[in-house]
């Protein structure tokens, strides 16, 4: 049935080459989709056919660049895709419908590599559909079919199979036997052509990634793995959590690292665990968005992803959301047992591409205030949902990060510098962190300040400790959920936590924030801004959009200490400060982070740090609310921003009798104890 669907939608897509039914700017847009369609069809012949096995790696790189070709920078310009394009050419109302037909098709990319056939047909009939309707319009009325008419073709393409993208991607996630990339990861790694099986763009930066690991030592790629697959074992043991209950663990990855992630493989099936690899969304049936959670593999242009990422507001509404939650529910139910050993992510993040600046352009589908408070109730119910399968306080995590490539001409020296980072002596920081800690725990609360144009100036609140001599505010984090060693942190108190943070550029989900800063009062966002654009509104919708995920306000879930000063002299020598990652950044200085606490979900775990102490500043005034209804304890984000050292003028703790203990100043770590941790600022 679904193959005989194919058939026929393909061979309708191949009459549109000869058709001239619309007028000539409607027509070549249906003709230019079309043909994309069936280069797609083309490639799916090839697949099942085993042309990537049989067929030269020169082709199997044509094929994928030309795959991709229409969106890349340089193309993009005028390309359907491209919002501004198509409006100019179609009016607002019809070149966004189009604009987002253009890249919705693009998803069929992934289903010709996985054989996904009746993936493909629904994309397919979702373009017969939509130039039917046009056509009937003309050749009946002599005109356009309404933007509703459309628009409605669109929602019940949502509505009807978002059900289905849910339980996949649900099934990809907790399942096993959804094994496309790990079949391709255990295959053979020798040669960098198995690199175009997974149907994911690919680049210079993923072969010459491959040809990296490739040329490192056995020891070396072992000792790689065994740090991020040990991280994850060590939190569930740091976090007093039972590893042996769970038998998945779902691996993220970036493309280029298989040879690594093939010895993490055998190292978590040690432990019990077997792995979940799913690919990033790339549908609006998935949620697409921004950022990338899976594996993936290049990014053929951000500018094309900052673009789409709000698609959904062209038929967002209560309804749909209710849709999702259900298919969430009936996902979830469906596969309860599997949720319920499922173990958490181990995700290996990358960083060192090329920075771009993106254009916010108005003519781009953007969520209206509605849709956005939609998106905040879906976000914290799916939440409530994830919590009741998969249980917070028994799940964990590890994130670690290696530099790319594209990071410049020191790539080498800079990924065996990142190696050394990731295995820095946790006892010597460990023993370190807890002077500060000591230190810390003598406070009512803590005063952060700039310096050298930085215009920090915060004062945070720490929790009451009824028994000092048991009780800690602090967690001693060392090399277990975030690799590298290297931080302190805590929940603060959010009433009388109040200032402001600012910092001059950082980098947050791969986006660039310039001159950032945002007002606290009471622990919550009260104002925020930053330089990117040339309004204050843009700049305002940006920070709400991408750091407050469309929140009026967050609160400060997070206050902590970064003392990993190695990272930060690294970043410095290479002069890749603003190429670091949130995971290393966040050790090259204090921190704060907007949204939940790191005990999201977890907050009835006790959890000790090494000198017997708990830690008791696990909630914060929202996050107790979960005591009363969950869904209004939680915002399910969390957003860290760091200030570095060089921007840094003072971390002090106030005690209660008001006596001030330096911990940093100018900079540099001025508490007894600490003397090491200045070592390679002195270099």
């Amino acid at each position: 049935m679904v193959n005989e669907r194919f058939l026929l939608a393909k061979e309708r897509i191949e009459k549109i080459k000869n058709e001239n039914v619309l007028t000539e700017m409607y027509q070549n847009y249906f003709k230019k989709a079309a043909d994309f369609l069936l280069m797609a069809c083309e490639n799916y012949q090839f697949i099942i056919e085993d042309g990537l096995l049989k067929g030269a790696v020169e082709e199997l790189k044509e094929r994928n660049h030309k795959l991709y070709e229409e969106i890349l920078p340089g193309n993009y310009e005028e390309s359907y895709a491209n919002p501004e394009k198509s409006v100019s050419l179609f009016g607002e109302e019809y070149g966004q419908i189009l604009a987002f037909l253009y890249a919705e098709l693009r998803s069929i990319i992934p289903f010709i590599y996985e054989k996904k056939l009746e993936e493909m047909v629904i994309r397919l009939e979702l373009f017969l559909e939509i130039y039917g309707s046009f056509c009937c319009e003309q050749e009946e009325n002599k005109t356009l079919p309404s933007g509703e008419a459309l628009k409605e073709i669109i929602y019940w393409y949502v509505n009807d199979y978002t059900k289905d993208a849910a339980e996949t991607k649900l099934r990809d996630m907790l399942c096993p036997e959804s094994d496309f990339a790990l079949r391709i990861i255990e295959g053979d790694l020798s040669d960098p052509r198995y690199l175009y099986y997974f149907g994911e763009y690919v680049t210079d930066n993923e072969i010459e990634t491959w040809r990296h690991l490739n040329s490192l030592p056995e020891e070396t790629l072992q000792k790689m793995a065994d740090t991020y697959t040990e991280g994850y074992r060590i939190g569930f043991e740091v976090g007093n959590k039972d590893i042996s209950k769970k038998k998945t663990v779902n691996i993220r990855y970036c493309l280029g690292f298989e040879l690594m992630i093939k010895k993490a493989v055998g190292n978590f099936r040690k432990i019990g665990l077997e792995p979940t690899i799913y690919r990033a969304a790339f549908s609006i049936l998935q949620g697409k968005g921004m950022n990338r959670n899976g594996y993936y593999g290049g990014i053929p242009n951000k500018q094309y992803d900052f673009d789409h990422k709000d698609d959904q507001a062209l038929v967002l509404d209560k309804k749909l959301v209710q849709v999702r939650i259900e298919a969430l529910k009936e996902g979830f139910e469906k596969y309860k047992e599997q949720a319920a050993v499922f173990g958490g992510p181990a995700v290996v993040e990358v960083f060192g591409e090329k920075s771009v600046t993106l254009k916010d352009k108005p003519l781009a589908l953007h969520l209206s205030e509605s849709q956005q408070k939609l998106i905040v109730e879906y976000m914290a119910a799916s939440g409530e949902i994830q919590n009741r399968y998969i249980k917070g306080e028994e799940r964990s995590f590890t994130i670690i990060a290696f530099p790319v490539p594209e990071i410049g001409k020191d790539f080498s020296k800079i990924f065996d510098e990142v190696i050394r980072i990731n295995t820095l002596d946790y006892q010597l920081y460990q023993k370190m962190q807890q002077v500060i800690i000591d230190t810390l725990d003598q406070g009512r609360y803590v005063l952060v300040k700039g310096m050298k144009g930085n215009k920090t100036n915060l004062k945070v609140m720490l929790h009451t400790l009824e028994n000092p001599q048991k009780q800690t505010n602090f967690e001693n984090c060392v090399a277990d959920v975030n690799i590298p060693v290297g931080e302190v942190f805590t929940s603060p108190v959010l009433a009388g936590t109040e200032g402001t943070l600012h910092v001059s550029r950082v980098y947050l989900n791969e986006l660039e924030y310039k001159d950032i800063y945002l007002t606290i009062k009471d622990g919550m966002v009260t104002e925020y801004g930053c330089s990117n654009f040339e309004t204050v509104e843009q700049n305002r919708k940006y920070i709400r959009d991408n750091v407050l995920y469309h929140h009026n306000s967050l609160p400060l879930g997070e206050f902590a200490i970064g003392t990993n000063t190695t990272a930060f002299v690294a970043a410095r020598k290479y002069g890749i400060e603003d190429k670091l990652p949130i995971l290393i950044a966040e050790k090259t200085g204090p921190h704060f982070a907007v949204g939940d606490t790191c005990y999201s979900h977890a907050e009835d775990v006790k959890v000790y740090n090494p000198d017997g102490k708990e830690i008791i500043a696990r909630d914060n005034e929202y996050s107790i609310k979960r005591l009363e209804k969950g869904s209004n304890a939680y915002f399910n984000c969390h957003t860290d921003i760091t200030i570095p050292y060089d921007e840094l003028g003072e971390v002090s703790v106030v005690t209660a009798d008001e006596r001030v203990i330096t911990i940093i100043e100018e900079g540099r770590f001025v508490l007894p104890g600490c003397e090491e941790l200045n070592a390679p600022l002195d270099e």
